[in-house]
Order: structure tokens, then C-alpha cells, then sequence
């Protein structure tokens, strides 16, 4: 007879059964590699939901968890993780691997290191480069993982078999896995996707506050649409990352004020309208090279 091979993840414990969270375990049952799902978290009725949507099979406790987890994800805002992290370091077993999903990761790291004590190595700091505006159960997808990166910042310390053994997860998931500094990950994310969410979401308070904002939505096309889609994020989320990530998100707000003062001048100038033209040029010609390298 046949033997089943046993899942590389026989027991995984989510610590936030939204959309990163719920996707990640989606995403691991549709390839048949995790065991069981345990889900933790705040909200009984998302809890709920997460377990009538086949996201999880059974709802557990953090001491549950722990004791009963080969893999922990934390997929929670990256303002709750000192506190789930403090919790965990009395009760973690030796043998499990703790990881998280938040957007930043050297105050992850630090926070790792003072929570967990002799244990932090056990803990692999990650960032699924992949999301939507949508949250909660309802929002997780199998799929939300497949083709896209995921940026592991593990420590000196950590061990290969560890390392090597998460990567393995993640590619099961259908994503590409990337090895980084946690500062030169924060610093590389503050201008690509934390800047972005920032400007899109004072862009969309302009609009909704000027006193023809109805006028101005209602003329609204696919332009507006996809500029302004990522600030209907979660906002404690997002507070989050720019409170964790601040230094680096004002440096990249310095560098953007003295860009746009160089755009507006060019603009100014009724003379030259070469200039602004220029400027237009390499700026498409950046963005289609950019997206003829997408996947």
C-alpha cells in the first residue's frame, strides 16, 4: 500500500485570517502541503467566517498554537506584533518556526530579538509582496501568492535547515522567494509601495473634501480608478507601516517634493514646453520597461 506523503506543513497555526493570512493557508491547501489550520485572532465572527470559507478547521488560542504548530504566521498590523510576540516567547516550542507577513521588517527584527529572547532564531522575519484593497476572509485567494515575490530577512543565526525549509512553503504557494537586509528592504519598500499608498491616499482626501467632490467622482475614469484603488486599504494597517517605517517614508517624501518642484517649473515655463515634454518621455519610457520586466 501507498503511503501518503506527510504535507510540509503538517500543523499551521494564522495569526489574522484576512486576506494575507487566509490566502497563505488557501494557498497551501490547494497544493495539498499543510496538515491542519488553526486560526487565531481578535474577531470571533471573522474567526467564524475564516472556518465556514474552509479557510481554517478549527479556531485556537495562542497557547494552543504554540503547542500544537510547526509553522505560525503572523499576519497581523505590525503594531500588534510586540505583544503577540511577548506572548509567545514563554510558550514556543523548540521545534516550531514563527514568520510574519507586515511590510516592514527591521523593527520586526529588533522587536523579534527582545520578545523572544535565546529563541528569536526560531523566528524568520517575511514580507508577501502581494495584497489587495480588500480585507477579511471574504478576501482570501488561493492564488494571491502565485507569480509574485516574497522577501525573507532571516538572521545570522537562523538556521539553514529553517531557512531553506520556509522557502520551500512560500514556493508552494506559487511565489518567488528573495533573500534581504531588513533596513535595505524598508528602504527599497518606503518608495515603492509605502509612498505610493501615502500619496494615494492624500490625493483621494483632496477630492473628497473640495466642495464640487460629487462633480469630480462622477466624471472620475479607469485613471482615477487605479490610482486611488490602494488607498482603500486597511487604515490601522497602513497607520502602521508609516509609523514603523517613518524615517524612511519622509526621506522619500524629501526626495518627491524636490522632483515635483522640478516637474512644476517645467510646467510653468509657457516657453519651453520641451521640457515638460522631456520629462514626460522618460517617465514612460521607464514605466514600459519596467512593466515589459513584470511577470
Amino acid at each position: 500500500m501507498t503511503s501518503v506523503p506527510e504535507p510540509l506543513v503538517p500543523v499551521l497555526a494564522v495569526v489574522g485570517t484576512g486576506l494575507i493570512g487566509g490566502s497563505f493557508a488557501a494557498a497551501l491547501k490547494r497544493v495539498g502541503q499543510v496538515g491542519r489550520v488553526l486560526g487565531v485572532g481578535r474577531h470571533p465572527l471573522a474567526l467564524q467566517k475564516a472556518q465556514d470559507l474552509g479557510l481554517i478547521d478549527a479556531v485556537a488560542d495562542l497557547r494552543q498554537a504554540a503547542a500544537q504548530a510547526d509553522l505560525i504566521l503572523l499576519a497581523t498590523p505590525v503594531g500588534a506584533m510586540a505583544g503577540i510576540l511577548q506572548a509567545l516567547a514563554p510558550i514556543l516550542r523548540p521545534g516550531t518556526v514563527v514568520t510574519d507577513a507586515g511590510s516592514t521588517k527591521a523593527d520586526v527584527a529588533r522587536l523579534a530579538r527582545q520578545a523572544l529572547g535565546d529563541r528569536y532564531p526560531q523566528f524568520v522575519p517575511g514580507h508577501p509582496i502581494a495584497g489587495s484593497e480588500m480585507t477579511g476572509p471574504e478576501a482570501a485567494d488561493p492564488m494571491l501568492y502565485h507569480g509574485r515575490k516574497v522577501v525573507l530577512t532571516p538572521f545570522d543565526e537562523t538556521a539553514g535547515t529553517v531557512q531553506h525549509w520556509l522557502i520551500r512553503v512560500w514556493e508552494a504557494c506559487g511565489a518567488r522567494v528573495q533573500l534581504m537586509d531588513p533596513a535595505a528592504h524598508d528602504r527599497a519598500l518606503a518608495c515603492v509601495s509605502h509612498l505610493p499608498h501615502f500619496l494615494a491616499a492624500v490625493f483621494m482626501a483632496q477630492v473628497a473634501h473640495a466642495e464640487d467632490a460629487d462633480t469630480r467622482l462622477n466624471l472620475a475614469g479607469t485613471g482615477f480608478r487605479d490610482f486611488t484603488r490602494i488607498a482603500a486599504g486597511s487604515p490601522e494597517v497602513w497607520r502602521d507601516i508609516f509609523v514603523s517605517n517613518r524615517q524612511a517614508v519622509l526621506h522619500e517624501l524629501d526626495d518627491f517634493e524636490q522632483t515635483l518642484q522640478q516637474w512644476r517649473i517645467a510646467l510653468q515655463d509657457e516657453s519651453h514646453p520641451e521640457t515638460l515634454e522631456t520629462l514626460l518621455e522618460q517617465s514612460a519610457l521607464a514605466r514600459r520597461f519596467w512593466g515589459g520586466r513584470m511577470p
